[in-house]
């Protein structure tokens, strides 16, 4: 039988984990996040959240080392709950990583627009006022089509493909840092917040599970380790990814405050790129800052895809859907059926275009949220070092705020009806695949129903 490649190091998992975190939200959203928080409140929430998941991070390198299994939450729950609950915990945090791929695939024709507004022609549909443009979408069906052949011939591939991307985003992110510091002055950053300080980090807080979801993609992973990989090392991995992902975030939104007036931005379109533009009067940084646009939509997307289809190929292997997707190529070592899925599925989410953008991050923020609780939980319960379990429990306390902060009404920024019926969308399909799966069990073996 074959059996996935065994050939991840830690550096593979780290551009993995971080390029699973960074695409191009700081690009196309910027101005979102400045009107959620101003420039200190939005910096300072993205600093928080990755300060507040380090205990999350903490819970996801004992269970990897506990249990280095694809399958991830829903292994984690298993241990400890009912299977139902596996399956729907799992599930959940499937979308949080497949909901990011035609969000980047949508991503990548928005970027390319801007340098060649050509691609805004020949409108097929609208969705929500939203035009669909044919020359876009080709652009995220080939982009898709790539990733899905990168990682059909190989993990080695994806993950040098991974390694070459995201050391790429962080040297320009660094340039362009030093850029700021260099041009900008501190009366841009007036006002600090958009709203009080409380409000206005609160509004970004709400966003961060989604822009953060990665640092635990590791576990997704875990089975493709090399032999000699020492199981301590997702730790130092997953950590590293946090802490970094979360300060590129923070200092990226620190940057673009600190070069231009943000208020000037808020309501545009790639406001980072124009922030910089109005500073330099120069077009040499867009083309900069969109160079690095690119490699983060490609190791985002590659990422995501990554997690996804393992974590949607263990559900296969675990029966608990349709088997198919377990299958494993022969050659490559690779879940071909799961990454031929996750492509078709993006696909399918490409052809909603741009208004799938901002609702997208609400609905991936609330799965993250939900999985990062149940794995806490699941962790406490079966864990007996004190010391660890207190560390858990503060991990359990920031997911359960996360969560909460998307569902109750009483937070601003909650959920709204469009995101409720996205996710019972979501539901629906996993509990029809599993009661399929459940058939075809019961008829491969009639003895069980006896």
């Amino acid at each position: 039988m074959a059996t996935l490649a065994r050939k991840l190091r830690i550096t593979d998992y780290f551009t993995l984990a971080f390029g699973t975190m960074v695409g191009v939200g700081w690009l196309v959203l910027m101005d979102d996040w400045l009107g959620r928080g101003g420039p200190l409140g939005a910096a300072l929430g993205f600093a928080l959240g990755g300060l507040l998941l380090l205990p999350v991070g903490y819970v996801y390198g004992k269970w990897i080392e506990r249990l280095p299994d694809a399958a991830s939450e829903a292994a984690y729950t298993a241990q400890v709950f009912p299977p139902i609950v596996s399956f729907f915990t799992g599930w959940v945090m499937l979308l949080a990583y497949f909901i990011v791929c035609p969000w980047e695939a949508v991503a990548i024709g928005k970027v390319a627009a801007y340098i060649f507004p050509s691609l805004n022609s020949f409108a097929l549909y609208s969705v929500a006022g939203q035009p669909v443009f044919l020359p876009r979408l080709l652009l995220g069906i080939v982009m898709t089509v790539f990733l899905a052949v990168l990682n059909y011939r190989g993990i080695r591939l994806s993950a040098t493909f991974q390694n070459w991307t995201a050391s790429t985003v962080i040297v320009i992110f660094l340039l362009l840092v030093v850029i700021s510091i260099w041009r900008g002055s501190p009366v841009n950053f007036q006002p600090l917040f958009r709203t009080t300080p409380l409000v206005s980090i609160v509004l970004t807080l709400q966003i961060v599970p989604y822009f953060l979801t990665g640092f635990e993609s590791a576990g997704k992973s875990a089975e493709e380790a090399n032999p000699e990989f020492k199981r301590a090392g997702y730790m130092r991995a997953i950590a590293l990814a946090l802490i970094v992902g979360a300060g590129f975030y923070a200092l990226t939104v620190l940057a673009v405050g600190y070069i231009a007036p943000w208020q000037s931005l808020l309501g545009k379109r790639f406001a980072t790129a124009i922030a910089f533009e109005q500073a330099l009067g120069a077009r040499w940084p867009v083309r900069l800052i969109l160079v690095m646009a690119f490699f983060g939509l490609f190791q985002c997307f590659n990422g995501n895809f990554v997690a996804s289809s393992r974590l949607l190929f263990a559900y296969g292997r675990r029966q608990t859907i349709p088997p198919v997707f377990a299958r494993i190529h022969e050659k490559f070592q690779t879940p071909s059926h799961a990454i031929f899925a996750i492509a078709a599925a993006t696909i399918v989410g490409l052809l909603l275009g741009d208004a799938l953008l901002v609702s997208v991050t609400e609905v991936g923020s609330m799965a993250s949220a939900f999985g990062w609780l149940a794995a806490c939980v699941s962790f406490f319960l079966v864990e007996r070092d004190a010391r660890a379990r207190v560390i858990t429990a503060l991990g359990i306390l920031v997911a359960a705020l996360l969560l909460i902060m998307k569902l109750l009404p009483a937070f601003p920024g909650h959920f709204t009806q469009a995101e409720w019926i996205a996710l019972a969308i979501w539901l629906a399909v996993g509990g029809g695949l599993h009661l399929r799966s459940l058939s075809q069990r019961t008829l491969a073996n009639p003895a069980t129903q006896q």
